[in-house]
């Protein structure tokens, strides 16, 4: 087929762009899977829109031949690493993670060698080597969770993001080693234009993410991941929200609920542009036509490490799942 990239930074001209993505996506027998944080028309023509557990948990059940995965690179890492007979491709190769690139793997796995009695909880947002060093992979709406069946005299390192950590810690009593990492969108937004902010809607809550830090979490009335915030945002009483985390969630609460007004919080220049994730940001509807039409930029991992890599992750659907009480975690030989 003639490439029928043409213009300026690729622009497709002469191609109908969704016409085109529903068509491969039956010839190819491919899902679209896509994160809350997606550009609306991306997470409009999805399979499904979730956050990092349900997208997980998608890609390790879909019997697609092809997963498309609009999100960030470690997330499409994941569904390889869960589905690797699958063709794996992301719009935009360069679409990383802040909090990947703060947790260099040989740094990691030398303060995991400097910790011998811990184990390694680790956040979703990291590279596959940090996952395959890692004893438990946890995702913001399954932290809490499984932090609880961890019996309370094992020591714990929690990697990359200390304020997801810090939050867990706080909340739960539980003391742990916190990797220095944090997400750059996360970090971006103000407290004092957060607080202009409820002054001016003095009825609204406030949801947030527990990537922010915490003098953003103080100022909350709920805390909890995307799918988290949007379920509350369906739920609460009152007619008005802030919300404290990437604002392309709220495509999906004006879908929802579309009576009730959303408002994201600010950031240090007061709005919220500063908070749209640039990663995120790089897929785009063209970028996905041509992924499902070339099935490049694939994603594949060496087998040696993405079945080391599994075995955390395998983890964390196990423990996530679970209604049991304390699992027998314990740190990697």
């Amino acid at each position: 087929m003639m490439d029928a990239r043409n213009g300026i930074g690729g622009t497709l001209q002469g191609v109908d762009i969704r016409a085109e993505i529903e068509r491969l996506r039956k010839e190819r027998n491919a899902v679209i899977l896509a994160h809350y944080y997606q550009k609306p028309e991306i997470q409009d023509i999805a399979d499904f829109v979730g956050d990092s557990l349900e997208l997980s948990r998608k890609a390790a059940e879909t019997d697609a031949d092809v997963i498309a995965f609009c999100g960030v690179k470690f997330m499409a890492d994941t569904a390889k690493i869960l589905s690797p007979e699958k063709i794996v491709v992301l719009p935009d190769l360069d679409a990383g993670c802040s909090l990947e690139d703060s947790c260099p793997p040989a740094q990691f796995k030398a303060f995991r060698e400097a910790h011998p009695d811990h184990i390694a909880l680790t956040y979703i947002n990291c590279s596959t080597e940090v996952k395959a060093l890692s004893d438990v992979i946890v995702t913001s709406s399954s932290a809490e969770k499984i932090l609880s069946q961890i019996p309370p005299e094992q020591k714990i390192i929690f990697g990359p993001d200390k304020h997801l950590g810090g939050y867990l810690s706080r909340k739960l009593g539980r003391e742990m080693l916190l990797w220095p990492g944090v997400c750059i969108v996360h970090e971006a937004f103000s407290e004092t234009e957060l607080i202009k902010l409820k002054a001016q809607h003095p009825d609204a809550p406030v949801a947030a993410h527990p990537e922010c830090p915490g003098y953003i979490v103080e100022h909350a009335d709920y805390v909890g991941s995307t799918s988290g915030i949007l379920n509350y945002a369906k739920t609460m009483e009152g007619d008005t929200l802030i919300v404290a985390t990437e604002p392309h969630i709220i495509h999906q609460m004006e879908k929802a609920v579309p009576e009730k007004t959303f408002i994201g919080a600010p950031g240090a220049d007061g709005n919220c542009n500063c908070n749209v994730c640039p990663y995120m940001a790089l897929n785009t509807m063209e970028k996905l036509y041509l992924a499902l039409r070339d099935l490049e930029p694939r994603v594949e991992i060496d087998e040696e490490l993405r079945l080391a890599a599994k075995r955390s992750l395998d983890k964390m659907l196990e423990m996530a799942s679970s209604t049991v009480g304390q699992g027998d975690v314990g740190p990697r030989p």
